[in-house]
């Protein structure tokens, strides 16, 4: 099953998330993964559950800039003794299956940002866990690449059965979930069908869809970037289009401002 988990800002979303994943401990309540009683384990033993039986996916990546994309998704394996034949063939088929191998050796910094976050995603897959917790997955991704992660998400759910529970302000994302589960101040205030999400949209609040559009927006500059390096337009195209889009950013910024929002 997929579950995506929605609300406000600072509803506890996050923290969710890393109480279930083992990274943070629950103050109070039980949390049961499987036949595992998370909350019930010692440090010792949370290193292992996180090393075997779920994988995490940030928004923040956490690959290493000198490995190459293969060597980043063979590292959860040495973790656990692997076999380096066995590690081989294990990342052969990652890559493939969220459609890398030809960026099999490049670095971290050689590719996209929706590329980076398949490598994150294939990383987190290593280890063969039944579960993937995915922050954000899509949170600093354009729209383009959000579509082709969540369709990748949506292939590991579908063909290598796991149970994937992501968090996420954009909507989009959400309703390709099979459940949405809405977060309001550390509460599950409701347990909504996708199709029901368009009628929740207050759960994604007006400030949650502006940082959306800023994200979207700075992944423009990074793309503005790339093609004045390459040579596909001029300078003077470059500063023009650049100017234009700092200048959304910034009547964005102003209205988080506005709301009382510290950006």
């Amino acid at each position: 099953e997929i579950v995506s988990i929605i609300g406000p800002s600072g509803s506890g979303k996050t923290t969710l998330l890393n109480i279930i994943g083992g990274l943070s401990r629950a103050t109070a309540g039980t949390v049961i993964v499987g036949n595992v009683k998370v909350t019930a384990l010692t440090e010792s033993q949370l290193v292992e559950y996180r090393r075997k039986i779920v994988g995490h996916v940030f928004q923040t990546l956490n690959l290493i800039p000198t490995l190459t994309a293969a060597e980043n998704i063979e590292l959860p394996m040495m973790a656990l003794k692997i076999p380096k034949n066995k590690r081989v063939k294990r990342v052969k088929e990652l890559l493939k299956i969220v459609g890398l191998t030809h960026r099999a050796k490049h670095k971290p910094g050689e590719l996209s940002g929706g590329e980076r976050q398949r490598v994150a995603l294939a990383a987190a897959l290593a280890n063969d866990p039944p579960v993937i917790l995915a922050d954000e997955p899509t949170g600093e991704l354009d729209t383009v690449n959000s579509k082709i992660v969540v369709n990748y998400l949506l292939k590991i759910n579908r063909e290598m059965g796991k149970t994937i529970l992501m968090v996420t302000h954009d909507p989009v994302v959400a309703r390709a979930a099979k459940r949405i589960l809405r977060i309001e101040d550390g509460v599950i205030k409701s347990t909504l069908q996708p199709t029901q999400l368009y009628g929740e949209e207050k759960s994604i609040t007006f400030a949650d869809q502006i940082r959306i559009r800023i994200n979207d927006l700075n992944m423009q500059l990074q793309s503005l970037d790339e093609k004045l390096k390459l040579g596909k337009i001029s300078g003077e195209e470059y500063f023009e289009e650049r100017q234009k889009i700092t200048q959304i950013i910034r009547v964005y910024k102003e209205e988080l401002c506005r709301l009382g929002i510290v950006t």
